[in-house]
């Protein structure tokens, strides 16, 4: 007789950042989904540097649940680097990463989990609904995708954050990027494999604010777009060009009238306008040159995306530092 089969482990990443509010009741719906499966499961909830008692109240649902397991990050370094060591530390044949506020509901996780038995190495979770968010929200999003898409090398798929199913391979694949600014979204679609979408709607919060603000939102789609396309370098060079094609015209036009109507002398409005004119395209392009600057050095200092405090655990001491 051959060896039992071992049962799958799912793994759930959650980061949390100042979420003391929503630590209870995201367990209290997400624990119950879990034991309805017929596989095992964990629960990676990452630390990210909480100022709250984000930490303590995990480590208390860790006495009730022991397949909860705690990563404590030294300092707070950003979603997406908390969402890295989540993937990194674990350990499921399956890993499904999800907020904690419950605007991605874990009642969606058996039909991932089903979707993923069937074959599918991906599965996106893809709001039909996003109603809950606030129309400014909706609507930088939805312009975000459509420029992001039109310029970048990997099209993003609209109406899809970081909820999703993926398959160990899938997992282990992503960790093989080595990017130290990165865009989890654009990395989780540039690695590809097979990908299946389920659509949710797409629920309020049930607890606290976003730490998501206008300026934040700004930054991440610059960070988007700058990780996946040089297509801005390239529409500078257009700039220039145009610029260039643009003065040479106006000179050979200012030379001809010279020579037909003789010397005068130009106006000083046009004169500013024009030289103002050429020193924002130039400061703008300074910029964006910057920016792709800063990505060169970041990645070149090789700085480690996050380091763990302590990672709580079941093991003989009940937790271990790293």
């Amino acid at each position: 007789m051959g060896d039992e089969e071992k049962s799958p482990l799912i793994s759930v990443v959650c980061p949390f950042f100042n979420e003391q509010q929503a630590v209870a009741k995201f367990f209290a719906v997400l624990l119950p989904q879990l034991r309805t499966l017929d596989t095992e499961f964990e629960i990676v909830c990452v630390n990210d540097g909480s100022s709250d008692n984000t930490l303590q109240l995990l480590l208390d649902a860790r006495q009730i649940e022991p397949r909860i397991r705690v990563l404590d990050l030294s300092r707070n370094f950003g979603k997406e680097a908390a969402l890295t060591a989540g993937l990194d530390f674990a350990h499921g044949d399956a890993v499904i990463p999800m907020d904690t506020d419950l605007q991605d509901p874990p009642e969606q996780i058996p039909v991932f989990v089903q979707k993923w038995r069937e074959g599918a190495e991906v599965v996106l979770g893809r709001r039909s609904d996003r109603s809950a968010d606030s129309w400014s929200k909706r609507v930088s999003s939805g312009l975000f995708y459509k420029l992001h898409n039109r310029i970048a090398e990997v099209a993003l798929p609209e109406n899809v954050g970081d909820f999703r199913l993926m398959d160990r391979r899938v997992v282990e694949a992503l960790r093989r990027l080595p990017e130290r600014r990165r865009f989890m979204k654009g990395l989780f679609a540039w690695i590809g494999f097979r990908t299946v979408e389920v659509d949710y709607v797409r629920p309020p919060r049930v607890a606290g604010k976003s730490t998501l603000n206008g300026w934040t939102l700004w930054n991440l789609a610059i960070e988007g777009i700058t990780a996946f396309s040089s297509a801005p370098l390239r529409v500078l060079s257009y700039i220039g060009l145009v610029v260039a094609l643009l003065s040479f015209t106006y000179a050979a036009f200012i030379v001809g009238r010279t020579l037909v109507l003789g010397i005068d002398v130009p106006g000083y409005a046009s004169l500013i306008t024009i030289v103002l004119f050429l020193g924002g395209v130039q400061l703008i392009g300074l910029g964006i040159i910057g920016e792709y600057v800063g990505r060169i050095y970041a990645e070149s200092k090789q700085r480690p995306i996050y380091v763990v405090r302590q990672l709580f655990e079941n093991n003989q001491n009940g937790s271990r530092d790293l």
